[in-house]
Formats: C-alpha cells, structure tokens, sequence
C-alpha cells in the first residue's frame, strides 16, 4: 500500500461503503473497555455517544443515524438552528465521540463481542441485551400509538373540515335560492306594475278619446 497522501485520499474517497462502514469507528470510554477487552468499535444507530471536540463538546445521546458516505454521525440533540428558525441536525464526525453505551440488539454485534471474553461477562452482555429488545418494542409500541392517534386527528380534522365545506356550500346554496326567490318577486311585483300602469293609461286614452 502506497504512502502518499494523493493515493491515501484517492483510497478513502472511492472506497466501497462496506469499507466506509468499519472506517466509521469510536473509540470506547474507560469502563468499556476494560468489559469488552476492546479499544474501539464500529458505530451503530442506537449507540449512545460522548461528543468530545467541537461546539458540542460534552454533550450526551443516541445516535439517530449513520451516513456511511460521508462518515458522520447524527446524534440526537445535537442540532443548529438555520436562519429561517428551523432546526437541523448538526453532524458530528465518528473520529469527534466516544461510545459510552452500546446497542446490543444486534445478535451478530454480540456475537462478536462475546468472542473470548468470559462467560459472566456473557452472561450480562445478553441480560443488557434482552433489556435493550424490551425497551426497544416499547418504543416502538409507543411510537405505532402515537402515529394511530395522529392519524385519528388528521381523520377528524378531515371530517371536520369536509362538514364545514358542505355546510358553506348548502349556505351558498341556500342564498342563492332566497336571492332568486328575491328577484322573482321582484320580477312579477314589476309585471303588476306594468299592468296597473298599462290599465291607466288604457283609461286615460279612452277618457281622452270619450271627451272628444
């Protein structure tokens, strides 16, 4: 493997992602690393993270989601606020973190965790784990919950919104009706004007032809 800087580039740069995605590692806090005999490992979504250089620094959460095309990190809480007022994630290089709290409900990342280690220490990996899994379909439980009762609202508002429509619309209607009904009026009260007027002057030109 070459040693210049325009190949090493050249080398992250066109990488294939399955490479990218071991790049994207962290380095393990203390106590971590004296449970898994492990200095650093690759990041994963649900990974609870230590933010340790930047504006930052010091912060504390789970990891929302990994780019592996440009090797950030988005961690929850750690966000800007643009000009307009909107908050966007702020991303964080995998390099800037260190993990405090992994996520084991992936049994393949267990598998390999527990690769050499004792068996009490197993033994507690797959107990954090189960209690992971718990807390996870809670969350999700939680989450399901929370989309029916937004949609049961949009639904509602739906409903509500078509009901005021109809209920313009037989206004309109309604209107409408009473304006026609209005002119109609108007219209035949003009006609027996017309023919009062038309008798009077009937009237007048025979009294006038009469007198003659």
């Amino acid at each position: 493997m070459s040693r210049q800087p325009r190949k090493q580039r050249k080398l992250l740069y066109t990488a294939p992602l399955h490479k990218r995605r071991k790049w994207i590692a962290a380095h393990l806090a203390d106590d971590l690393i004296l449970k898994y005999k492990r200095r650093s490992l690759p990041v994963i979504k649900g990974d609870t993270v230590k933010v340790m250089r930047g504006d930052f620094k010091g912060y504390v959460g789970k990891v929302r989601s990994v780019d592996t095309k440009k090797g950030r990190l988005e961690v929850e809480g750690v966000v800007i606020t643009k000009v307009d007022g909107k908050k966007v994630p702020r991303p964080v290089h995998a390099s800037n973190v260190v993990i405090t709290k992994l996520n084991l409900t992936d049994p393949w990342r267990r598998k390999k965790l527990e690769e050499g280690l004792p068996e009490e220490v197993k033994k507690e990996i797959e107990k954090e784990a189960e209690e992971q899994i718990k807390e996870l379909a809670e969350e999700e439980a939680m989450a399901e919950e929370e989309m029916e009762e937004t949609e049961e609202m949009e639904e509602e508002e739906i409903t509500e919104e078509v009901e005021e429509e109809k209920e313009e619309v037989a206004e309109e209607a309604k209107e409408e009706k009473e304006e026609e009904e209005v002119t109609e009026e108007g219209e035949e009260e003009a006609g027996e004007e017309a023919e009062e007027e038309a008798k009077e002057e009937a009237k007048d030109l025979k009294e006038k032809k009469d007198g003659e």
